[in-house]
């Protein structure tokens, strides 16, 4: 190739290097740049297509961390074989079994992943293996996880989210409302709770006899200022990714919560570190585990969002003050995950499969987000207010429309759009501009995206006459 033959969108409100970046990638998914054929410098690339050089290296950059590129040293850029992780041709893409219901046309589910994304015949190939190597993991393993495994996470997780632990403080069990479920018991009679908040997670901890004490979310997440008047000994938070509100917490507020605990050595954190695999602007905030120097803070991991919900494989990580109440509590209990399953994400994760495929699907999901975010915009304009489209699969959006949440779900509803209001999951915060609603786009493509936007946008401003038709 000698040069880029693509032309930039003057009305495309996405930078340069992100236009750059989208066509590129289409270009290799597509199959119209094939495997191993050679990029023009970086230089003549800026020159032939009329931009800065930092707007070049920043496209290439960004697909060479997902995969899409390599770059060889002292001999330039190359197309990458991706076709491992390019599933076959496949109509739009379609939702989850779990997750199909005739009365919708469009879903914006919170809980559903795509699938496809899931690079299938690595995973394969890779148990294939396992099953011929080990035939002895056929019979019981340790408690806690295959130690390969537990040391893979602790190596991932240093790397990806600064969390500091061995191994040997890491459980593994099947998915994170088992793990919660185990752990419910050992947070104490109190335990603080965010509000608007994750519905599962709530409903977990009230069945293993835990009292919930809500406490209200801003735009930086949880209020960490009430919490020496709620009598909690322990607290559940999502700090990274708020949930719904999308809220990341910031560092200051973090060192407060930390700060908090310290002051009774009994306090505990359960840092469930939602959807922070995917966050698509701006830096990485550390983990509160990473931040913590006494040893207060429990963090609650899985793979079912990242990889997919069928592979049910979910972590704690211990302080090592509770590791002794754990083994004293579960003695006997066996691992919920099979020895094969786990030996398989092991390698998965140790010769890098997890992290490319991660890259990959992070940079199909961050278009998704440039499409919900880019149709919402266009279609309401100033009136519009969003939360929480940094990071995760879902964001909030406030159409402004002068709809209560009660018309804007029922108006969605009655054109076979499911969506859910705001305060479904408990009251939203103060000082927002208008009621809004909850839109998880991990199960959507571009095209369903744009025409369930459209039909949104139909239902929502027609207020008049035609509305009671519906």
């Amino acid at each position: 190739m000698e040069f880029i033959p693509m032309t930039f969108d003057p009305a495309d409100p996405r930078p340069l290097y992100q236009q750059l970046y989208s066509w590129l990638a289409g270009e290799i998914t597509a199959g119209h740049l094939a495997a191993g054929e050679k990029l023009p410098s970086k230089r003549s690339a800026a020159a032939n297509l009329g931009v800065s050089l930092n707007t070049v290296e920043t496209a290439l950059g960004m697909l060479i961390a997902e995969g899409y590129l390599t770059s060889r040293p002292r001999s330039g850029v190359y197309v990458a074989d991706v076709s491992p992780l390019i599933p076959a041709p496949r109509p739009a893409a379609p939702l989850p079994a779990a997750e199909q219901d005739e009365r919708w046309s469009y879903r914006f589910s919170t809980s559903g992943v795509d699938v496809s994304l899931f690079p299938q015949k690595i995973w394969a190939r890779i148990a294939r293996e396992v099953n011929a190597d080990a035939p002895a993991l056929l019979n019981h393993g340790p408690a806690e996880g295959e130690a390969a495994l537990r040391g893979a996470i602790a190596d991932y997780l240093l790397g990806l989210r600064g969390v500091r632990c061995d191994p040997d403080q890491i459980l593994v069990g099947a998915g994170m409302e088992y793990l919660l479920g185990l752990l419910a018991p050992l947070l104490g009679g109190r335990v603080a709770f965010e509000r608007p908040g994750y519905p599962k997670a709530r409903r977990i901890l009230e069945n293993g006899g835990v009292t919930l004490v809500d406490l209200p979310v801003d735009r930086a997440g949880l209020r960490v200022d009430l919490l020496a008047e709620s009598g909690a000994t322990a607290i559940y938070v999502t700090p990274s990714h708020q949930f719904p509100t999308g809220a990341t917490m910031p560092v200051g507020r973090r060192l407060d919560l930390l700060r908090w605990a310290a002051a009774d050595p009994v306090r505990l954190i359960v840092e469930d570190d939602y959807d922070s695999e995917f966050r698509f602007d701006g830096k990485p905030v550390p983990s509160l585990q990473g931040l913590d120097p006494h040893g207060q803070v429990i963090y609650v991991g899985t793979f079912s969002r990242s990889i997919a919900p069928g592979i049910r494989i979910g972590y704690l990580v211990l302080p090592r003050a509770l590791l002794g109440r754990w083994r004293q509590r579960f003695a006997g209990y066996s691992c919920t995950v099979s020895r094969l399953e786990q030996q398989t994400m092991a390698r998965f994760l140790a010769g890098g499969h997890f992290t490319r495929s991660l890259n990959r699907a992070r940079g199909q999901y961050r278009r998704r987000r440039d499409a919900l975010v880019g149709a919402l915009r266009s279609s309401f304009g100033k009136d519009l207010t969003l939360l929480g489209a940094h990071t995760g699969l879902h964001l909030v959006a406030l159409p402004g429309v002068g709809l209560t949440e009660r018309e804007l779900v029922e108006r969605a509803a009655a054109i076979s759009v499911e969506l859910r209001g705001l305060s479904y999951y408990g009251a939203p915060p103060d000082g927002l501009p208008g009621p809004g609603v909850v839109l998880g786009y991990g199960t959507l493509d571009e095209g369903q995206i744009a025409d369930a936007i459209a039909l949104l946008v139909k239902a929502w401003k027609n207020q008049g006459a035609e509305a009671g038709k519906m």
